[in-house]
């Protein structure tokens, strides 16, 4: 059953010590343990990223890091696009992109997205507008694609 989310955005300063951790926890529980791809997660770019975090059952379910055109790639950028396991399956991941993309456009103020998206996700993207712009490459190997939105 689909329960409702509160979303939150923040700077990373304005993050708690319990949010960063919660972040932390859930970005290495999917990324290093459940896709087995032991890479270091914490590249010193979480400064420069707004955190928009989803919460339900008192706890962080959904997550994605988002950046300025600069603070990544030349243009606007969304990463780390998460959802926990047991909350799969019920469009989470739809309203978060949803989200990050209208704080892009309308906070933000930008027009062209770019993400380095795992590339079994390509369709998941190409329903929110992005599309292919390069050949697979292996990130923390993982086969990845770059996309854009314009």
């Amino acid at each position: 059953m689909k329960k409702e989310i509160t979303w939150k955005i923040s700077r990373f300063e304005e993050l708690t010590i319990e949010e960063l951790y919660e972040i932390l926890h859930l970005r290495c529980k999917i990324f290093v343990v459940e896709q087995k791809a032991p890479y270091l997660d914490m590249d010193y770019k979480d400064q420069k990223a707004l955190h928009l975090c989803g919460y339900a059952d008192n706890r962080l379910v959904a997550y994605c890091r988002l950046f300025k055109a600069g603070g990544y790639f030349d243009e606007a950028c969304i990463g780390r696009v998460i959802v926990a396991r047991e909350y799969r399956g019920y469009g989470y991941g739809h309203d978060m992109m949803k989200k990050a993309i209208d704080i892009e456009t309308s906070t933000l103020g930008e027009t062209k997205i770019t993400i380095s998206a795992q590339f079994y996700l390509k369709k998941f993207y190409e329903s929110h507008g992005f599309i292919q712009t390069g050949e697979m490459y292996l990130e923390d190997g993982l086969p990845h694609i770059r996309m854009k939105k314009n």
